[in-house]
């Protein structure tokens, strides 16, 4: 039998880890609707606050019901079963079941950049994606890795939880590009300089917290994702390849949406200077080297792709 994650035999040190992880994703989302709050009240006091309060839940509301069928149609996804995709579709199947979650939507991206996520708001209403270019760079192994890393996401709530961050992120951003409107506003207490401050320093804040919050998921999805399938060492050499792959292939559709980028396994976007700081993802170097080490901890009994 492969190894399968059985979180009530875990070390107390992982399940401490793992519920450390979720209060800091927590109070960092808390933190990304207080700027969003803050930035209402600088720009229109105590109304623009309530605005901006409605804005944030009208916009999570409707990214809870709608995420999936926006990101979907936003990269022009196709939906596959087995017959279209006869090799994809059971190894999704395998996969979930040893994961311990429904069987998710499957779906191809005509894409020459490899590269994968996963969206829904909940293990039952969820979908994984993967692209052509991936399909054609890795072996069976390494999709499979790549695959378990999205039932992760899946399993840990976080397809919600990024959706969430990148709906914050870009509503904070369009509220900042205002600014300049309700810079004349009375009960803007910033004047000029500041509502120009404001208006770089307000998205910088909510991308430096959307970038905290999405490297926090995605070592915890590598983890989790090595555990599924058993073999970290798959999942650690889909990373150094679909890193190359990103980095000298564009995503055009993430390129034109940056606040989606953080839902990739690997960084989407080609700009160069800025990614060591301001990527959404880890380290692929550190990501690899947590994953090779993981794989010489675990001693799988079996092999189920053999």
């Amino acid at each position: 039998m492969p190894y399968i994650w059985r979180g009530i035999n875990h070390p107390e040190s992982i399940r401490a880890d793992r519920m450390f992880s979720h209060l800091r994703t927590g109070l960092l989302l808390a933190a990304m609707t207080g700027l969003f709050l803050a930035v209402g009240f600088l720009l229109g006091g105590q109304t623009g606050m309530l605005i901006a309060l409605v804005v944030a839940i009208g916009m999570n509301g409707f990214a809870y019901w709608n995420s999936d069928k926006l990101v979907l149609r936003m990269y022009q996804a196709r939906e596959v079963d087995e017959r279209t995709a006869p090799t994809l579709v059971p190894l999704v199947r395998t996969l979930s079941r040893q994961a311990g979650l429904p069987m998710p939507r499957v779906y191809v991206v005509e894409m020459a950049q490899p590269n994968a996520f996963a969206t829904g708001r909940n293990p039952a209403n969820a979908a994984v994606a993967v692209t052509s270019g991936l399909l054609r760079l890795l072996s069976q192994e390494e999709v499979a890795g790549v695959l378990a890393h999205e039932l992760a996401h899946i399993r840990n709530r976080d397809t919600l939880t990024m959706t969430v961050t990148a709906t914050l992120a870009g509503a904070i951003s369009m509220l900042a590009n205002f600014a300049l409107f309700f810079g004349g506003n009375r009960n803007n207490p910033l004047g000029i300089i500041g509502t120009i401050a404001l208006m770089i320093l307000a998205p910088l804040g909510a991308m430096l917290v959307q970038m905290a919050i999405s490297r926090g998921r995605e070592y915890e999805a590598d983890r989790v994702g090595g555990e599924i399938c058993g073999r970290p060492e798959w999942l650690a050499s889909a990373l150094t390849r679909l890193e190359q792959g990103a980095r000298n292939i564009e995503n055009p559709i993430a390129e034109r949406n940056p606040a989606s980028a953080n839902l990739f396994i690997v960084h989407p976007l080609s700009g160069r200077g800025a990614d060591n700081l301001f990527a959404t993802h880890p380290s692929t170097t550190n990501r690899v080297a947590r994953l090779r080490e993981m794989a010489m901890r675990l001693r799988p009994s079996g092999n189920p792709w053999a």
